[in-house]
């Protein structure tokens, strides 16, 4: 099953996240539960994502490493059964490749240019291309090291779809009316289905508040 919304679970606290899973239950979407680093790392996160049952999880690792190590991470967490797991494209070619023959099952989704990040942030970084052609690059690596799914901002799904055929999941989303925060690259829920994305990652503008009003607010946006 592929998830139409993954909710981003952007909390350490145990309890938020199972209001957060209680209260994102209903029957006109399935939701996938998205967990970064905050939350990976966190003290008790480990334990409970080992006793969530029937729901699809993505870890969100967003590795960055040599090889080996991309490797051995993905084996040392192979006991969650992940159903997503991200990489750092910037990783390189052997990286990509030594961890998806160790994924398995794991869906492994290549990580493009952060939607924080835009063309002034990457010419600090060191980067001498724009966004676009950089990510143009990276989902052509990505396809090369035959990665199950790509993250990339809703502003480059059309371009990356021309040289990336499977999955394309979308952060950077905001319902209408929703500021930015510390994105630089958004677009609303049906922009970037209409887009071509597969799947969207929302975070703060479902958690954030209400989360049964804010879910009915995404069913109205993407009828």
């Amino acid at each position: 099953m592929k998830p139409k919304i993954f909710i981003a679970c952007d909390t350490t606290n145990i309890n938020r996240i199972k209001r957060i899973i209680r209260e994102s239950d209903n029957k006109e979407i399935s939701f996938g539960l998205k967990f970064g680093l905050e939350f990976l790392n966190s003290k008790n996160g480990r334990k409970f994502l080992g006793s969530l049952k029937n729901k699809i999880i993505f870890g969100d690792y967003k590795l960055a490493d040599i090889p080996n190590t991309c490797a051995s991470a993905i084996r040392a967490v192979k006991d969650l059964k992940l159903n997503y797991l991200t990489i750092h494209i910037s990783s390189g070619l052997k990286a990509l490749k030594a961890a998806k023959k160790v994924s398995g099952k794991t869906k492994l989704i290549g990580v493009t240019i952060l939607t924080s990040l835009d063309n002034k942030a990457l010419k600090e970084i060191g980067y001498n291309k724009d966004v676009k052609k950089l990510v143009l690059k990276q989902a052509k690596l990505a396809s090369k090291a035959k990665l199950d799914a790509i993250v990339c901002s809703p502003l480059e799904i059309k371009l990356v779809k021309k040289v990336f055929k499977k999955e394309i999941i979308t952060p950077g989303i905001r319902l209408p009316g929703d500021k930015k925060g510390d994105q630089s690259r958004v677009m609303t829920p049906k922009q970037a289905f209409k887009n071509g994305a597969s799947s969207l990652v929302i975070g703060r503008s479902l958690t954030k508040g209400n989360i049964k009003k804010n879910i009915q607010k995404l069913i109205r946006e993407l009828k």
